[in-house]
């Protein structure tokens, strides 16, 4: 009988050093391939380009493997538990970094029944940061952008988004990355926001820039990202233009609108009740999801119902029996909204939430309860925290500053503390060089 031989791998872009570590595995004995799954990859770095099912076929037809299983963590020990392998293979890439302390458990776990942990040198030549800069040189497809938002909500918790008012803070959200501990944080998607897009033009937040001109930092930002794009889309409007606000969105490669279920002029809700605000019927409500839904074209595109119940003074009770209503009517997930500075109100409609026999999809907006963590709102049960205007909030006090300065000294040397130097912004653009 062969020997058993364990590699884990995520596979998403197959490079000549899996097929490396794969050759030298077959020499040991049967090959069992651990293919991470999308969970698994995205609670350490970015989600994969190639869903679990796609890679996994590629991975299969690999000559020398003779079976593929899924594995669900980062953590070996479960799959290794389970097929007592003789060796398991891997590169030697892994002895630094957050994978350090699974091969120690890799290695412990091995002992128990005498296997061995075999490491092949890395391949030299071989850079997947290079092989997904390439990748995203050539960008993304509009289907393909669109159906990200909901591989990204299956797979981690919480899904995280910032708002890009312009292509260079959509650059900003696509290329930031920050290594803690190991960790590679980086936002999952993007937030067009009405409140920005609206500012940064100079107009009020009242829908006066309407959604021809809101689509054109849409087009901004699918031109120079692949990240998801969710679309602010106030009220939506009248349910005959709603339908074609929806096909428009789907069209560009955008993955989500948010409604929200007011009448009537739109005021921000961080109002509250200090200017007059009119709830929707729910009835009335109900009747423009279903009609969006209708309209869509794919199975991808979400349309995500915001509740204004708690910053109207409507109380739980109305938001609860709003939040099960739109998700019969078909809603594909539900954003819950306060403007109090203590995060109490949202978590106690999470409480409420958790017990529905019915959920979809939980969406947070952080803005005034800023003092709450991203993963207290996950315990609660949110899966997308979406950071929504503070890309712009931060720019505008530091230009401020920078004008003052100049209007100060009559010159701009005081100010260079607050700029980039002229070399960066020229070769801040891919291609500006």
């Amino acid at each position: 009988m062969n020997k058993k031989v364990y590699v884990g791998m995520s596979a998403d872009l197959v490079h000549p050093g899996h097929l490396n570590i794969i050759e030298q595995a077959k020499k040991l004995g049967d090959v069992v391939v651990g293919l991470l799954t999308d969970e698994a990859i995205a609670s350490y770095k970015r989600l994969p380009h190639m869903e679990y099912e796609y890679r996994k076929r590629v991975v299969e037809n690999i000559k020398g493997v003779l079976e593929v299983i899924p594995q669900n963590t980062l953590d070996y020990r479960p799959n290794l538990k389970k097929i007592k392998p003789d060796y398991v293979v891997h590169g030697d890439d892994w002895k630094e970094g957050i994978q350090k302390e699974t091969r120690q458990q890799v290695i412990d776990t091995l002992k128990v029944w005498g296997g061995e942990l075999v490491e092949v040198p890395y391949t030299n030549g071989i850079s997947s940061t290079q092989l997904n800069q390439a990748l995203k040189e050539i960008g993304i497809t509009p289907d393909q952008r669109v159906k990200r938002l909901r591989r990204l909500i299956a797979a981690k918790k919480p899904v995280r988004i910032i708002e890009a008012h312009s292509g260079l803070t959509g650059l900003i959200v696509e290329n930031l990355k920050v290594e803690i501990n190991g960790e590679s944080r980086e936002f999952d998607g993007m937030w067009a926001s009405s409140l920005t897009d609206s500012t940064s033009k100079g107009k009020p937040d009242i829908e006066a820039v309407d959604i021809t001109a809101r689509t054109e930092n849409i087009n901004d930002l699918v031109e120079v990202t692949t990240k998801p794009i969710i679309f602010d889309g106030d009220t939506g409007g009248k349910i005959e233009h709603f339908v074609f606000t929806v096909r428009t969105l789907e069209r560009l490669g955008v993955s989500a609108i948010i409604i929200e279920d007011k009448v009537g002029l739109k005021k921000n809700s961080l109002f509250g009740t200090e200017v007059p605000q009119q709830q929707d019927s729910i009835e009335g409500f109900c009747e423009k999801i279903k009609a969006g839904k209708n309209a869509q074209v794919g199975q991808d595109f979400m349309i995500i119902s915001r509740i204004e119940s708690l910053i109207l003074k409507q109380g739980q009770e109305d938001a609860i029996k709003r939040a099960k209503a739109y998700i019969n009517a078909g809603v594909d997930a539900v954003m819950i909204h306060s403007k109090e500075s203590s995060p109490n109100e949202i978590l106690d409609f999470c409480k409420e939430y958790k017990k529905f026999d019915r959920k979809v999809p939980l969406v947070a907006v952080p803005s005034s309860y800023d003092s709450v963590y991203e993963d207290e709102l996950a315990e609660a049960g949110v899966n997308v925290v979406i950071y929504a205007n503070q890309l712009l909030r931060s720019a505008y006090p530091a230009m401020v500053d920078t004008a003052k300065k100049i209007l100060t000294y009559k010159r701009a040397y005081e100010a260079r503390e607050n700029l980039m130097s002229i070399k960066d912004i020229l070769t801040l653009i891919p291609g500006g060089k």
